[in-house]
């Protein structure tokens, strides 16, 4: 299954080449993203427009994703939240802190990115349904 028309990711990664590569296979994919480097720069995005899905990486400069993720849930609490991060120790603190949130370990495949964020905003689209 492939993106469905409109579905938006706001994906929030601090490694500059990292933001660049994940942002091309969600689009490739046929996503809407907006792509930024730090936490804070994410927020008025949250407040501004609806999205589908943050994909956050987890250790940033200014806020963490998980800071990023308790904040979205605040502002936008129908927004899915997936963790990406090299960091097993903050993977643990991820699904502690965000038990609904994916947690995707670095490195990974592009292609099982694309089937995470599937199977996440799938479950989000048949829980609408229920």
């Amino acid at each position: 299954m492939n993106a469905t028309p409109n579905q938006r990711i706001l994906l929030a990664e601090d490694d500059d080449a990292m933001r660049v590569y994940l942002e091309r296979a969600l689009v490739n994919a046929g996503y809407a993203v907006d792509a930024v480097d730090r936490g804070t720069e994410a927020l008025p995005l949250l407040k501004e427009t609806g999205y589908d899905l943050l994909l956050s990486d987890i250790v940033m400069p200014e806020m963490d994703g998980i800071e990023l993720a308790q904040r979205c849930n605040e502002i936008s609490p129908d927004t899915k939240v997936m963790f990406i991060t090299g960091f097993a120790a903050v993977t643990l603190k991820a699904s502690r802190e965000q038990p609904n949130a994916k947690v995707l370990s670095k490195p990974f495949h592009l292609r099982d990115l694309v089937l995470e964020v599937e199977r996440v905003l799938d479950d989000r689209i048949s829980a609408q349904f229920q």
